[in-house]
């Protein structure tokens, strides 16, 4: 009797990982939608079906100004019935992009659920692209459509439905990931269907429930923000919030208390900026379930995660191309979080650390992460390791490994170190050209007091003598800002450019 309970039951209904593994299946994954494996539709499951007339919160949104603002479904769902209706008047088709260059408003969502209500193709690009990076991309996906602010979508105030007939394999969103405005990731092409596949990492990687209230700061510009923060939650019906405008994290923290998030997933950047603001003390949080994505987040900031936030933070491993693959299954009272570990795969996938001839590791030797997909082995450019009880963790890409010496060393464990001592605020590692040991080790850090031949010292041997002899940085340079991809994430390829660009002038 109690099995036919739970066949009836919906994926939602249940926490634990034991029902995750028993129960989660691509038809369970269909029960949560109106929608089935013919026609679907994403502005559809994530807003028009929630719109009842209530005006049920879906998005609170803190702006950097300090203002709070918060968007109902039903008058996304009008706003978005409405530019529908002016897309079709204006003759776009589907198949046609329309892009938008907003930060998080109105605007933002009438224009995302309204182009993929008519089966175009909604284009979210970020708002702080300069001109050269906004024009490769234009010229890339050739919108029918480029808006940029509120006035250009005027908006047919007379209709207020919409009725999509979007086929589930029709394409919805043109994503495209960071990189330099001298070479153009190209679009990543999502489907409607892929909100149906994104709710396994919905579930079991951010935790998301009916009765949560949820927060992602990421912008929706990008996978995590969009996917994760926007419409993962909104196809459940769940109220969402995000941020508009400069990051602070002082203004995220009072948005979190004044909001009274239960869950949050972030990139590790925002929880290292908050610790940094020394300010966690000054509000109240009230999380159950807290998720991070982008890269590892350092043991110092683990530690006040620990101490500000009250629950264990779970890492959420996975990218654009290949989507969610490894989590911490927050919320999971039969789940062992352990600190810095990627976790478990989510149901249905299969990963491995393997060896450069395609052998698996044995727990704790470090190889490249690979993923079970189409009948063979795909890499995802990582190196991680497996303890004994089966958890991963990361080890940084492939192209963050030093080689120094015959030495090899890991970048992030590097970065972990120097993360520890008092005076480093932020750092990022990587390995530069040298004639005798054929690259050494060099750190960018900020500080929190004046950088000198002392504190360089210092730093040189507080690393050493917690890794090993010949794991510290050689050099260390003191510098006010790292540079960092949309996303949030340290952006170590710029700064191998730099020392490869210095390089090669001192060499003419």
């Amino acid at each position: 009797m109690q099995s036919d309970i739970k066949l009836r039951m919906r994926l939602t209904d249940f926490t634990s990982y034991a029902d995750a593994q028993a129960h989660a299946s691509g038809d369970a994954l269909w029960d949560l939608f109106d929608g089935d494996r013919e026609q679907l539709n994403i502005a559809h499951e994530c807003i028009t079906r929630h719109a009842d007339g209530s005006g049920r919160a879906a998005v609170r949104i803190a702006h950097s100004d300090g203002r709070d603002e918060i968007l109902s479904f039903d008058e996304i769902a009008a706003g978005a019935a409405q530019f529908a209706h002016w897309l079709v008047a204006q003759g776009i088709a589907p198949g046609e992009r329309i892009a938008f260059m907003l930060e998080p408003s109105l605007p933002f969502y009438v224009c995302l659920f309204g182009a993929m209500q008519t089966g175009a193709i909604s284009v979210p690009l970020f708002t702080l692209f300069g001109p050269d990076a906004l024009r490769l991309r234009v010229d890339d996906c050739k919108p029918a459509i480029l808006i940029t602010n509120a006035e250009k979508a005027e908006l047919a105030r007379s209709m207020s439905r919409f009725d999509p007939k979007t086929k589930a394999s029709d394409p919805a969103v043109f994503q495209y990931t960071s990189g330099t405005t001298r070479e153009l990731p190209e679009a990543v092409r999502h489907t409607h269907r892929a909100l149906v596949t994104l709710m396994f990492a919905a579930l079991y990687g951010t935790g998301i429930r009916p009765g949560d209230e949820f927060f992602c700061p990421s912008s929706p510009a990008w996978g995590h923000g969009l996917w994760h923060g926007t419409l993962a939650p909104l196809g459940l019906g769940v109220t969402t919030g995000t941020f508009a405008g400069r990051f602070d994290p002082v203004r995220l923290m009072h948005a979190l208390d004044t909001f009274g998030i239960t869950n949050i997933s972030a990139a590790a950047t925002h929880y290292r900026m908050m610790k940094n603001s020394s300010k966690g003390g000054d509000f109240s949080f009230h999380f159950n379930k807290l998720s991070y994505t982008g890269e590892p987040i350092d043991p110092a900031t683990l530690d006040w995660i620990d101490a500000h936030f009250k629950v264990p933070a779970c890492s959420m491993y996975g990218t654009t191309e290949i989507g969610v693959v490894l989590v911490n299954y927050p919320g999971a009272q039969d789940f062992t979080v352990k600190p810095g570990s990627l976790g478990k795969a989510i149901p249905g996938q299969k990963l491995q650390v393997q060896r450069p001839d395609g052998s698996e590791c044995p727990a704790g030797e470090i190889g490249e992460l690979m993923l079970w997909r189409s009948g063979g082995w795909m890499s995802t450019k990582d190196r991680a390791k497996t303890d004994e009880d089966g958890y991963f963790y990361h080890c940084g890409r492939a192209d963050d490994v030093i080689i120094s010496a015959g030495w090899t060393m890991s970048a992030v464990e590097i970065e972990n170190t120097l993360l520890k001592h008092e005076a480093v605020l932020e750092c990022a590692v990587i390995g530069v050209p040298d004639d005798k040991r054929g690259q050494v080790v060099k750190a960018f850090v900020i500080a929190n007091r004046e950088g000198s031949d002392a504190l360089v010292r210092e730093l040189q041997d507080f690393t050493r003598e917690r890794l090993a002899q010949h794991e510290f940085p050689r050099i260390v340079e003191f510098v006010a800002e790292l540079p960092k991809t949309p996303a949030g994430k340290v952006h170590r390829k710029v700064l191998r450019d730099r020392e490869v660009a210095k390089a090669l002038a001192a060499a003419d």
